[in-house]
Order: structure tokens, then sequence, then C-alpha cells
């Protein structure tokens, strides 16, 4: 008895590294944040931006987990009709996973959790979550395009530009056939994943429209928000605050993504506001680094609310 006691007490450290991994990075971050900048320091110049635009900023950021909610309900109706509460849950931890656990372990959370609350097949679940990620990342470009089309001041040939990137899905969708066809003739693993993502993709021309516009509403919402709260927080100019969110948001759907974001988010938000116009200066910097964190904190407890929505509105043993 005692020495299987002892092999589980073994066997935890390692089950639960990943976590530990996460906690003790988060440790170190905080105190590297008090450090460079002061935990009070930061917390005062997050509550200067006021208290009815951050909780305008933190409503707007939980509405979007809802529209990807619905973008996943309408994606599976059989499978998920008169469940949206259970789906809602589902898509709120889904969002913490994805934002604590590093390197976007945290997607493997979606196929487990939609076999195990419907019974959906794995395959099938992960098809369809390679070819939203394809639309995530096309919608995140599109909406920071905004701040490119601004920082150009609104130049003709760049609002076309943008206009043909932002529909470049419809006439690739309406080719899919074809495009799926040609793919035949590439290598094996390259030919795996596009017949993949071929089996994860709409069922006909009226659901791909659906699952595009929502991408294109939640995307288009929450980096309209983190660009308004960074200008908030004094980033200039506004193209610069665009680049910042897509920086931001950029690196948490990207590979590079460290637990809780920790680094790597507020990195993405600087990076993207010099990218899109922001000085250069030692005092900007400081400013634009505060606002970065503060971005970031925002970001955390939107995800902190809706994880606190999904324990509320957990459904009974057979409940919807």
């Amino acid at each position: 008895m005692k020495s299987n006691q002892d092999a589980s007490q073994e066997r935890w450290p390692r089950r639960n590294r990943m976590w530990l991994a996460t906690a003790g990075t988060l440790v170190a971050y905080v105190l590297f944040l008090q450090v460079a900048f002061g935990i009070p320091t930061l917390v005062r110049e997050l509550a200067a931006t006021g208290i009815l635009p951050l909780a305008a900023a933190l409503a707007l950021l939980v509405m979007t987990y809802v529209v990807r909610c619905w973008r996943v309900a309408d994606y599976f109706p059989r499978e998920t009709r008169g469940r949206f509460r259970r789906l809602l849950r589902l898509t709120l931890v889904h969002n913490l996973l994805n934002i604590m656990l590093p390197l976007r372990s945290g997607e493997a959370s979606f196929p487990l959790l939609m076999r195990s609350e419907f019974g959906m097949p794995l395959a099938r679940a992960t098809a369809a979550l390679l070819f939203m990620r394809l639309l995530d990342l096309h919608a995140l470009l599109a909406a920071a395009g905004i701040g490119l089309v601004i920082g150009k001041g609104g130049e003709w040939w760049t609002v076309v530009a943008w206009l043909a990137f932002l529909l470049a899905p419809v006439p690739l969708f309406a080719l899919k056939d074809a495009i799926l066809k040609m793919a035949g003739r590439l290598p094996e693993r390259p030919r795996v994943l596009v017949d993949e993502m071929g089996r994860g993709m709409p069922v006909n021309a009226m659901a791909f429209l659906r699952a595009w516009g929502a991408t294109l509403m939640n995307w288009g919402v929450k980096v309209a928000v983190l660009a308004w709260v960074l200008r908030l927080m004094d980033v200039a100019p506004l193209s610069a605050s665009f680049g910042g969110a897509l920086g931001g948001e950029l690196s948490s759907v990207l590979p590079v993504h460290a637990p809780g974001g920790v680094g790597t988010y507020a990195a993405g938000i600087v990076a993207g506001t010099l990218s899109f116009g922001a000085a250069a200066s030692p005092g900007a910097l400081e400013v634009i680094s505060k606002a970065a964190v503060n971005a970031h904190l925002l970001i955390l407890i939107s995800a902190l609310l809706g994880t606190g929505m999904a324990i509320l509105i957990a459904p009974s043993k057979d409940g919807a």
C-alpha cells in the first residue's frame, strides 16, 4: 500500500508538469513586472482609463466568446441542437486552456471536449478546428489591416487591397473542389493535411458564409476593442494601436505562445505598435510596454470572467 502511495506521489508532478510550469511562469512574470514597472503603478495606469471604458471592453471581449460558441453550434447543428449552454461552457473552458497552456497545447482540448460532451469523432472535430483556425488567422489579419489603411491616410489603393484580402476566402471556397483535387498531387504529408482540412469545411456555401461572417465579427470586435484600449493608454498613432492588437493576438495564435501568454503577448503588442508607426524613443517605449502589459491583463481578466460564466451556466446532468 505504501509503495503504491509513494509511486502515486512521484507520478503527480509528472502528470501535472504543464500546470506546474504555467504556475511557475506566472509567478516569475509577476515578479518581473514588480521589478520593471511596479505592480501598483500598472494598476493605477489601468484604472486611469476609466471604469466605464474598462467595463465596456470586458463586456465586448466576453461577447466574442458567445460569437465563437454560435459559430461552433452552427457548424455542428445536429450534434449541438438544444444544448447551447453546454456548448458555451465548452467554448469558455477551451478558451481558458488555450490562453493558459503553452505552445497552443490547449487546442487539443477542443476535439477531446467535443467527443466527451457531444460524442463527436476526434477526426471530425480536429478537421473543423483546423479550418476555423485558418478563418481566424485571415480575419485577424483583415481586422488589423484597418490599421494599415488608417496609417496610409485611407488612400484608395489601400482600401481596394484591403477589400480584396477581406473577400479572398469567398472565391477560394467556391474553388475548393478544384483545389482539393489538385492537392492530390502533393507529397503525402501536405496532402493528408489538405484532406483533413477539406473534411472540416462547411457543407455548403451558406454554412461557409455564416462561419466566415461570425469569424469576421469575432475578430473585428476583439481587435477594435484592444486597439481602443491601447489608444486610451496613450499608444499613438491609431494605426499603431491596431498594430499592437494584431501583434498581441498573433502571438497567441502562432505556436510561440508562452504559458498564460506571459511575456509573449506583451512583446507581440510592442512589436506590432512599432511596425505600425509608433515612436521608438525610450519614453514612448515605456508607455507602450506598460500599455501592452495592461492590455494582456485585460485579456486574462476576460478569460477568467468567461470561466466564471462557465461555472455559473453549467447545466445539470441532463440539462441543455
